[in-house]
């Protein structure tokens, strides 16, 4: 989902280095004291942005999920291809025909202040998403209840109709909280959680110094790590972008960069034997959404022609330089196997059909300029992301080429977040990172007034296709009632997908037992792999 937007703080005209002539790292707030890379004591990571929020249920940037996802356990973790894992649960199950739900937890996690993680934590953090609807997770349980514990260690959820969706979302999307924290404070989603945290990750954030680094430190008994961390210390420092985490990775000054590097920059720390370079599938894709409540986008011929108006592999092979695989113009993308249509193809480039699509649909160019009379269109995207940057100025050179005009809107990153929650574009260029369940993502993002809904798109045979698969238990049945709803959002183009991009994540040679999982949320920046990384 939308954590959730790549927010990386330079163009990629940026990024053809010279990384010593052309950025200079931060002072480092412990110059002489070790805070820098090459400790075996402590881990030190760059990240681009400061912590917005702390509570885990509602911070939504990529640094609020990287430093709460050590603090707080979930249900579930989730393998390469997207398919869920034991975390805090060990088992789990539908009964009564898909209208319950049973979980069963592990009984060694303990809250940092020594009391035990139990059901009744599990059931009160859904009890207040749900109540106060917190969250893109409050959408993804709309079927839910109330809770039963039936013991510390087992927990039975209620649900008003059968929702074969309902384990997985909750089990990896709803980080759990303690219930003797969070049930003290009144409003759990106006909870700031901004000091004497108490955690049942691997780690607990103890110091803030905004704008320059936060510091974990290890918790002793997290069990998913026989003999617990590795490292005593984790901490993000806070870079202006990440041409200078790349200059401070080369210097020695950080250990790991967070956020995926843009294409260019990897390529120039290829040769570096002090780097190592690690590739993460994305669960999500690169898009571009056309705002189908506004005229003329609500023609299907206007979207079909701005689909044949694209050159997608210009787009992996320039602005991706070939960091990306084609999805088959397909929201079943190729990481997730397990759900993939073969027989989805992509959109052509095609300048001729384009026009011809809009000429039958009755647009003209009547004063010869080579552009179609009154199909001038408002492409937004966050200015800060240099991979869609680039690729926005090809979508819109290849456009022209097809007689239409599009013009871009490159924006700070808190308008464009306000534009497209507003639906306030014509067309609305960025990415999904995670979209690893296709029966509750489409649901989010593709259903009459669904919650991430941005393209206002309400087709009812498209919804009933989604309702049917959730309402399956397994992914077997669930899987042909998506592939058909999937088709019909490729062929009415309620989201060109442009691309599932191949990440790159850098860090120093010197660290190594990295875990790799899907996503750059994920990538090796999560619990386990942070926890049982080492420093040779």
């Amino acid at each position: 989902m939308r954590t959730f937007r790549r927010a990386l703080a330079v163009a990629v005209g940026t990024l053809s280095i010279g990384l010593a002539a052309t950025a200079c790292a931060p002072s480092n707030p412990d110059s002489g004291s070790g805070d820098g890379g090459g400790s075996a004591d402590r881990i030190t990571i760059g990240t681009t942005a400061d912590v917005l929020n702390y509570n885990p249920l509602v911070g939504n940037s990529r640094t609020d999920t990287w430093v709460t996802n050590l603090m707080y356990p979930r249900l579930m973790g989730m393998g390469m291809d997207g398919v869920r894992t034991p975390y805090l649960a060990t088992k789990w199950e539908y009964t009564n025909g898909g209208r319950t739900a049973r979980v069963t937890l592990r009984d060694d996690f303990t809250w940092s202040d020594g009391q035990k993680v139990t059901a009744e934590d599990v059931a009160f953090t859904i009890d207040a998403v749900a109540k106060e609807k917190i969250g893109v997770v409050a959408g993804l349980i709309s079927s839910y209840e109330k809770s039963t514990v039936i013991s510390p260690t087992e927990i039975e959820f209620q649900l008003s109709q059968p929702d074969g969706t309902f384990l997985e979302n909750v089990g990896f999307w709803m980080p759990v909280v303690p219930k003797h924290v969070f049930g003290t404070v009144g409003s759990v989603q106006k909870f700031a959680n901004d000091s004497n945290w108490v955690s049942a990750g691997p780690y607990r954030l103890t110091t803030v110094e905004r704008g320059q680094r936060y510091v974990l430190e290890r918790v002793e008994n997290f069990p998913l790590v026989p003999g617990g961390p590795k490292t005593k210390e984790v901490v993000f420092r806070v870079f202006p972008d990440v041409n200078t985490e790349a200059l401070a990775l080369r210097n020695g000054d950080i250990d790991l960069i967070a956020n995926a590097l843009p294409p260019p920059l990897a390529k120039t720390l290829e040769s570096d034997s002090r780097i190592k370079l690690v590739s993460v599938p994305s669960l999500g894709w690169a898009h571009m959404q056309y705002n189908t409540k506004r005229k003329p986008l609500d023609r299907l011929e206007v979207r079909q022609a701005l689909a044949a108006a694209v050159d997608y592999e210009a787009i992996r092979r320039v602005a991706l330089q070939g960091k990306a695989v084609s999805s088959n113009s397909s929201v079943l993308t190729p990481t997730l196997k397990q759900w993939q249509d073969p027989t989805a193809k992509e959109y052509v480039h095609d300048p001729a059909k384009a026009k011809q699509l809009l000429t039958d649909a009755g647009f003209s160019d009547a004063n010869g300029d080579g552009l179609f009379d009154g199909l001038s269109l408002r492409m937004i995207y966050d200015q800060a992301d240099p991979n869609i940057s680039k690729w926005a100025q090809l979508v819109r050179d290849s456009s022209k080429e097809a007689g239409i005009e599009i013009k871009l809107e490159g924006l700070e990153r808190n308008t464009y977040v306000e534009k497209y929650t507003a639906r306030d574009y014509d067309i609305y260029a960025g990415s999904w990172a995670i979209m690893e369940n296709p029966p509750a993502n489409l649901a989010l993002a593709f259903k009459c007034g669904g919650f991430i809904n941005y393209a206002q798109v309400c087709d009812p045979e498209l919804d009933r296709l989604i309702d049917e698969a959730r309402a399956q238990l397994d992914q077997a049945s669930q899987k042909a009632p998506i592939q058909q709803a999937a088709k019909i959002i490729s062929e009415k183009v309620y989201d060109n997908v442009l691309y599932v991009e191949t990440f790159t994540i850098a860090h120093s040679a010197k660290w190594s037992n990295f875990v790799v999982q899907p996503s750059e949320l994920l990538s090796i920046i999560n619990p386990v792999s942070l926890a049982q990384a080492t420093a040779d």
